[in-house]
C-alpha cells in the first residue's frame, strides 16, 4: 500500500479552501499502482460469489470496472439523474451544501446477486449510504461496501449501515 500512497497526489484547498483532496488520478495513471489496486481489490472478494459490482459515478467506475473484470462479475453504474437510459430508481442524500440524487436501473440487481458497491474514496459516506439503500431495495443475497481510500477523520464509516461489511485498501 505504501507504493499506492506514494502515487496519490495531495491537493490543498480543493474543491474549497481548507480541504486536502486525495487525488487518485495520479495512482490510476501509474501502471504498477493501477495493477496493485485492481489485484488487492479483487483479493478481498475472491471466493465470495460476487455477481455484480456497483460503481458510483464517476471515479467509482474505474476501480469498480477493474474489480468486476477480475471477479468475472457484471458491472452496474450508479449515476446522477438523467444519465441512465431505462427505468430507474433514485435516492437523495444530504451534502455539505444541500442535497444530491443518484439513480440505478430498476432491473440492475436481482435476488440471486451478491453485490460489491465500490467508490474511490470514503469521506462523509452520504453517497455510499444512498447507493446502499438503492441496492438493498433490490433484495440481493449479500451486499459488500468497498473503497480504495478512507479518510477516517471525516467519520464516514459511522454513516454507513451497520449490517454491511465495509473495507478500504488505504486509510488516512
Amino acid at each position: 500500500m505504501e507504493y499506492i500512497k506514494s502515487k496519490i497526489r495531495d491537493v490543498q484547498d480543493f474543491p474549497s479552501k481548507g480541504v486536502l483532496f486525495r487525488d487518485l488520478t495520479t495512482a490510476f495513471k501509474d501502471p504498477r499502482a493501477l495493477h496493485i489496486i485492481g489485484w488487492d481489490l479483487s483479493e478481498l472478494y475472491r471466493g465470495k460469489g460476487v455477481t455484480k459490482v456497483v460503481g458510483i459515478e464517476s471515479r467509482g467506475f474505474i476501480g469498480g470496472s477493474i474489480l468486476a473484470f477480475e471477479l468475472g462479475a457484471g458491472f452496474v453504474p450508479v449515476r446522477k439523474p438523467g444519465k441512465l437510459p431505462a427505468d430507474t430508481i433514485k435516492a437523495s442524500y444530504a451534502k455539505e451544501y444541500g442535497t444530491d440524487t443518484i439513480e440505478i436501473h430498476r432491473d440492475a440487481i436481482g435476488p440471486d446477486d451478491v453485490v460489491v458497491i465500490h467508490d474511490d474514496v470514503l469521506a462523509t459516506g452520504g453517497t455510499m449510504a444512498a447507493a446502499y439503500e438503492l441496492v438493498k431495495g433490490m433484495n440481493p443475497k449479500k451486499i459488500y461496501i468497498n473503497f480504495i481510500v478512507e479518510l477516517s477523520d471525516l467519520g464516514g464509516r459511522a454513516n454507513l449501515p451497520a449490517d454491511a461489511e465495509v473495507t478500504s485498501l488505504i486509510t488516512y
